[in-house]
């Protein structure tokens, strides 16, 4: 395991600090996908998380742990949609200033839900990267930048969920977690394989620009393209200086799981006809690699449903069977 690595004892002093902050959330069997795959199958419902998603735990987390003087300066952060969003509440919680940048690529509602919980929005270009640019700036001016991904507080934060999963499913087998940036799965895989010997942990991402699928691949980090998705919240890059999550998910993901968008749509269509569950693309796509057979368990296995935050809109037509893509503009 690389020096760099945040394990147990951080994601259990997170589990401390978030106590009473966030939302245990429900988990649920899945009596569809049991039938289907002959193995206990069951879905962590972290969609029901303050600010629609998983990124409200770890940016509470991190920002619980600012100084006083960095609180006063106020936080910025660059985002898809669901970390802005679950810093923005985070920050308006502890009566924090937030700046959140994000690219042209984001949808339109998930712009409005983070400037709804009262941070200030800057779009910047058409890549995560771009926007980054615009929080360098802020940054060199005296604000505090918390990452989406590559943070030891903010992977402790998300490892929490890790844990609530080996408390729900002690026999639990394989995992399927959202993989973009790698802090989610970092934090889970940590939190489970320290509890659980011989849990598997699945990351699954789009074939639209997965940057950790290609980084992997390439032995370092690297660069993509991005493009649009309907795993919106699954875009960007991980850093040409990842500091953390690359090597944790080199050195405890069992295996990467890529999905096109026809694959994705069919997830959030059974998670609402047949889970009676609203899920963004991003936040279906574990049950979305079952569906398509691209990841066959042996044992009990859970699904992390990741994220709620799709327009309504355009759930409409996925659920209603029209062949929607993203890449004409349709986000």
């Amino acid at each position: 395991m690389s020096a760099s690595a945040v394990g147990l004892d951080e994601i259990l002093a997170a589990e401390r600090t978030l106590s009473g902050m966030i939302r245990r959330t429900p988990v649920e069997p899945s009596l569809a996908l049991s039938e289907k795959l002959g193995v206990p199958v069951s879905l962590k419902l972290e969609h029901h998380q303050f600010s629609g998603s998983f990124k409200f735990r770890g940016a509470s987390n991190a920002v619980a742990q600012l100084g006083a003087a960095e609180r006063a300066a106020g936080v910025v952060g660059v985002s898809t949609g669901n970390h802005g969003r679950g810093l923005a509440r985070a920050c308006a919680n502890a009566g924090v200033r937030c700046v959140i940048a994000m690219s042209e690529l984001v949808p339109r509602n998930k712009v409005e839900a983070i400037r709804a919980e009262g941070a200030e929005v800057l779009i910047r270009g058409r890549s995560q990267d771009e926007a980054q640019l615009a929080v360098d700036e802020l940054v060199a001016k005296g604000m505090t930048m918390i990452p989406p991904f590559d943070h030891r507080d903010i992977i402790a934060g998300q490892g929490t969920l890790g844990l609530e999963i080996a408390q729900a499913m002690p026999d639990v087998e394989t995992v399927l977690v959202q993989l973009s940036g790698g802090g989610l799965i970092s934090g889970v895989a940590a939190a489970l394989k320290a509890q659980i010997p011989g849990v598997r942990v699945i990351g699954i991402s789009m074939e639209r620009g997965a940057a950790m699928h290609e980084s992997l691949a390439k032995g370092r980090p690297v660069e993509v393209t991005e493009l649009p998705t309907l795993a919106d919240s699954l875009g960007g890059g991980i850093g040409l200086d990842n500091r953390h999550t690359f090597a944790m998910v080199r050195d405890l993901v069992d295996d990467i799981v890529l999905l096109d968008e026809a694959e994705i749509a069919a997830g959030i269509r059974h998670c609402y006809w047949q889970e009676r569950q609203i899920v963004e693309g991003s936040g279906a796509v574990g049950v979305a690699s079952l569906l398509a057979g691209k990841v066959t368990p042996k044992g009990p296995t859970m699904v992390v449903l990741s994220g709620a935050n799709i327009d309504m809109g355009l759930h409409h037509r996925i659920i209603s069977g029209e062949d929607v893509d993203v890449s004409e503009g349709e986000s």
